[in-house]
């Protein structure tokens, strides 16, 4: 667990110690075999041919740790995965990024990583959702697409032979993300999965958790495929002129009081989890939005003391009782 800076009472202190310990002596319960640290022996049960990867050297004919994590071991390759790390891009992580430039052809985006990412004005979906090659008229319209400060959600291409982290922004559910929150959390806490969207319906919000750290919360907006459209039956008089499309996208849209105090209730929630350390999923969301209507606790006061105390206690008595089952389970088989 890392430091957590509260302003606790004696008694909150005392309640949050025994939490996190608990929380503690759980995970290292579970993971005893794969933790390492500086300096401990890797078992290779003898295996010929290993391979030593990140995190690792051979010290007297034995596989030794040289950094602190968890050992992963993909066929014959035994690396060392560092739990806590900085964001390292791989091809096809779903990122969230603000706009620092608008360029000749491209967008500068920063995305919590050591460089800059690009995004080409070629690899994104154009508003009129024509697909064509990119002419003179488009670069000069790249300011009514995303400007600086802007926040959008991409996809990671890859590095390209001029060194420069490329994304890419070819379907309807990438682009422009508005009316919500953005949030910035340690990138380790947001684990690669399937699915990076997810749209709680019960409180007509989006969330999308950025691999890299950062963290969208805004009002659920319907995504529509314009691909399934016949277009090669509209005629120019049909498609509309760019200028049209930000002249409607400019209008003020209106979100309800509701559904914005859902926004922060679920910003709030995320940022409970980031400074306790927990690891942010949707459900865990979902259970800390819960808890604080069960409770009754008010959007400003999850961010207050106790609850962060609340929340720590639930999380180690959930996962005591995860493991009590397991055991039992265990004894019976």
């Amino acid at each position: 667990m890392r430091g957590i800076q509260l302003s606790l009472s004696k008694h909150q202190n005392l309640r949050l110690d025994r939490a996190l310990e608990q929380l503690e002596s759980l995970s290292s319960k579970e993971n005893s075999d794969a933790s390492v640290t500086v300096a401990d022996d890797i078992s290779v049960n003898n295996e010929d041919a290993i391979l030593k990867g990140h995190g690792t050297t051979e010290m007297d004919g034995r596989v030794v740790a040289t950094m602190c994590g968890v050992v992963e071991r993909v066929n014959k390759l035994v690396y060392v995965r560092a739990l806590r790390a900085r964001y390292k891009p791989e091809i096809g992580d779903i990122i969230v990024g603000r706009v620092i430039e608008v360029a000749p052809k491209r967008w500068r985006l920063e995305i919590n990583f050591s460089q800059d990412a690009v995004l080409m004005l070629s690899s994104m979906n154009l508003p009129d959702g024509i697909q064509r090659r990119r002419t003179a008229v488009d670069e000069l319209n790249m300011r009514s697409v995303f400007e600086e400060n802007d926040v959008l959600c991409a996809e990671v291409r890859g590095f390209q032979h001029d060194g420069c982290l490329h994304l890419q922004a070819r379907s309807q559910k990438y682009g422009k993300l508005k009316s919500g929150q953005l949030l910035s959390v340690p990138p380790y806490l947001v684990k690669k999965r399937k699915q990076h969207f997810h749209h709680l319906d019960q409180y007509g919000v989006d969330l999308i958790l950025g691999c890299n750290g950062f963290i969208w919360v805004g009002e659920h907006v319907e995504v529509r495929d314009d691909m399934v459209d016949d277009l090669s039956n509209k005629s120019e008089e049909q498609i509309k002129s760019w200028n049209t499309i930000n002249d409607e996208e400019s209008e003020e849209t209106y979100t309800p009081l509701e559904t914005r105090q859902h926004i922060c209730r679920t910003a709030n929630a995320i940022r409970v989890l980031s400074t306790l350390g927990f690891m942010i999923t949707v459900e865990n969301t979902i259970e800390v939005i819960n808890l604080s209507i069960t409770l009754n606790v008010g959007i400003h006061e999850m961010l207050g003391a106790e609850f962060y105390v609340v929340v720590a206690e639930k999380e180690a008595e959930r996962r005591s009782l995860v493991t009590k089952r397991d055991d039992y389970q265990d004894l019976v088989a």
